[in-house]
């Protein structure tokens, strides 16, 4: 009996044992039954699509940049494609090491690996970043052979920006430069992130900067079926990118160059207008600097040259560049005492040669006393002592108001960026300027300077070159501007750019008539009247020369005992033909002396080329650089035989 109870309870341990497991079983099955159901229905498409993911892959397609041209259709920009060797820093153990192996395979110069080092300080770790451009098919043959060896560093096929004529036009033109932390920022809560996913460069300066969104264009995508390697087996769809549009610029490639070639090594600035639409002709700052070099990114030597120079190549001047107008200001101070009814054209001021007020003898240059002088004879022989008397009169609010619409201290609105507003200086503009109580106040003294473009007074040359326009206009008033059209990249339809109203500041016709009379004589009979002999045509026009260091009361300028950046700078402001302007330009030669010496003949060549399609020769050229210009020397040659290319 005992032995049959035994046996009974091992039966029943057993067949518990088996329903436990029998439960568990079933219990296991119901959970794999519940999952694979969720799997299949709940998440089917979100499985699916990751799925689809894990085997293809979304890759951007870059577009072409646009390209910038010229008025006349010659090319500023363009774009042409190379082999990039690329590391991604994150990705190598040891990157110094890897940079010396790979220099065994391509050539990599301290140039190239300053260059790298530049980058990656500016940029993430997990970036692909270029230690050579530019390869050879034969370099890309041998590192291809060897790739296994350097996991973290490929072979990319990239478009690269080209500046063919270098220097010429730099600041105009700008460059293209590596997005740098700042920017992808930026780029990446704007509505443009998507357009720019796979772009690595954008516009840093001039044109390309300012234009970046017509040059950019419309980045495509490509479906790629993908290995488990991650590796491209099939393009599965594409939509390809639409290139960036075309901008025609309003400058003259050729002008632009004669007049770089003009100031030679010599500093400063000048901008050429057309005064019945606003449109540059020419906008020269010098020295210039060659674009290319930021295209691959500047290495540290080539930056601390441009940018630790005493002659500063990246400073734009024509835009940035401030300083006092001197004795070019005189015909709108005239036209500001018609226009206001302070003085007439017949009202006699005796030049003696120096004027005082307040215990202060403010001179002529020279100290050579003119005798009586209208406004005419001030204007053509440059009286200082009649727009001395001049300014005490009107004072300086009233000048401020007058000058203000010609566009001096204010934003032209021109279509770069990085425009300074210069000094208009007002009662309220000191106020505002100085913090200690006893700065603010105006002196009636510090008024007197005002008259002769000396003082606070401090323009851009665009500032002075759109005022001259006016003037030339008969006081109607157009906005500058470098873009006179772009160019669809799909239909090739040429689109006009916009501009605003032309703005009539409503200066009485008389008057304008007198000051043009005026600027007339001083080429005739005034201070550039030897510049402009055997002149084709009739200009009118306005020397100046401005302090570039104060003078005390007492002293004479003396060129000699001067550092050269503290001599005066040499200024001209111009329009012709006289009787139907087509060209108004301001321009400056720092440090270089007498406007009439210097400045003049730089516009006169100007001229010369526009109306008349006349280029100097190498022995006139060689003249106006050394700041001996005077009529043009020998026979010019025809501008349209000049080859432009076989200059560079």
């Amino acid at each position: 009996m005992t032995e049959i109870r035994n046996v009974q309870a091992d039966l029943s341990r057993f067949r518990l044992r088996v329903l436990v497991v029998t439960v568990v079983v079933l219990a296991a099955f119901l959970t794999l039954a519940l999952r694979l159901a969720y799997l299949q229905v709940v998440r089917h498409e979100d499985l699916n699509e990751q799925a689809e993911s894990n085997r293809t892959a979304v890759v951007p397609i870059v577009p072409n940049r646009g390209l910038i041209l010229d008025r006349n259709g010659v090319v500023l920009a363009s774009n042409y494609s190379a082999y990039t060797l690329e590391i991604t820093p994150s990705k190598v153990a040891d990157l110094e090491q890897t940079i010396n192996a790979l220099s065994k395979i391509v050539e990599i110069q301290p140039r190239d690996r300053r260059r790298f080092k530049k980058l990656q300080d500016e940029s993430r770790s997990f970036e692909s970043l270029p230690i050579r451009t530019r390869l050879s098919d034969e370099e890309v043959a041998r590192f291809a052979a060897q790739r296994f060896r350097f996991p973290g560093v490929d072979i990319k096929a990239r478009l690269f920006r080209s500046y063919p004529f270098g220097e010429l036009a730099s600041h105009v033109i700008g460059y293209i430069g590596r997005i740098n932390q700042s920017e992808k920022e930026r780029i990446e809560e704007s509505e443009d992130a998507a357009n720019y996913r796979g772009t690595d460069y954008i516009g840093k300066l001039g044109i390309e900067q300012s234009y970046e969104a017509q040059l950019h264009g419309t980045t495509g995508v490509e479906e790629i079926e993908t290995s488990a390697g991650g590796r491209a087996v099939r393009r599965l769809a594409s939509n390809p990118a639409t290139p960036g549009n075309t901008v025609m610029l309003s400058i003259d490639i050729k002008l632009q160059k004669l007049v770089e070639d003009l100031f030679g090594e010599r500093r400063g600035a000048l901008v050429a207008l057309d005064p019945q639409t606003g449109e540059v002709l020419a906008f020269v700052s010098k020295p210039t600097f060659d674009p290319n070099l930021f295209v691959d990114g500047i290495d540290q030597e080539n930056w601390q040259l441009l940018n630790e120079s005493l002659d500063k190549p990246l400073l734009n001047r024509a835009l940035r560049g401030t300083y006092p107008p001197g004795s070019t200001y005189k015909p709108f101070m005239a036209m500001a005492a018609l226009q206001t009814g302070k003085r007439s054209a017949s009202f006699i001021v005796n030049d003696n040669a120096n004027y005082s007020f307040g215990g202060h003898t403010f001179r002529s240059h020279g100290d050579t006393a003119l005798g009586p002088v209208d406004m005419y004879r001030a204007v053509v022989k440059s009286s200082n002592v009649y727009f001395y008397s001049l300014a005490n009169e009107m004072g300086v609010d009233t000048m401020h108001d007058f000058m203000k619409p010609l566009g001096f201290g204010q934003i032209t609105g021109i279509d770069i960026n990085g425009e300074v507003r210069g000094v208009l200086p007002s009662t309220e503009w000191k106020r505002n300027y100085y913090k200690r109580p006893e700065q603010k106040k105006w002196f009636a003294g510090e008024t007197i300077s005002l008259g002769i473009g000396q003082g606070y007074n401090n323009f851009t040359m665009l500032q002075l070159a759109q005022a001259t326009a006016i003037l030339a206009n008969k006081g109607i008033k157009h906005k500058p501007h470098l873009v006179i059209a772009t160019q669809d990249a799909l239909t090739r339809a040429r689109i006009p750019v916009t501009q605003p109203a032309a703005e009539d500041l409503g200066y009485k016709p008389e008057h304008v008539a007198v000051i043009n009379r005026s600027l007339v004589g001083v080429t005739q009979e005034g201070t550039s009247a030897r510049v402009f002999a055997g002149a084709g045509y009739l200009s009118g026009g306005k020397t100046g020369t401005a302090q570039a260091v104060t003078i005390g009361q007492k002293d004479k300028y003396n060129k000699a005992k001067l550092e050269e950046q503290q001599r005066d700078h040499a200024l001209y402001m111009a329009f012709a033909p006289a009787e139907n302007p087509q060209i108004a330009l301001a321009l400056i030669v720092e440090n270089a002396g007498w406007g009439a010496e210097v400045a003049a003949p730089i516009a006169r060549r100007v001229f010369d080329y526009w109306l008349l399609g006349q280029y100097p020769n190498d022995e006139d050229l060689a003249a106006v650089r050394k700041g001996q210009g005077g009529p043009p020397i020998g026979k010019p040659r025809a501008k349209a035989e000049v080859d432009l290319a076989a200059s560079q």
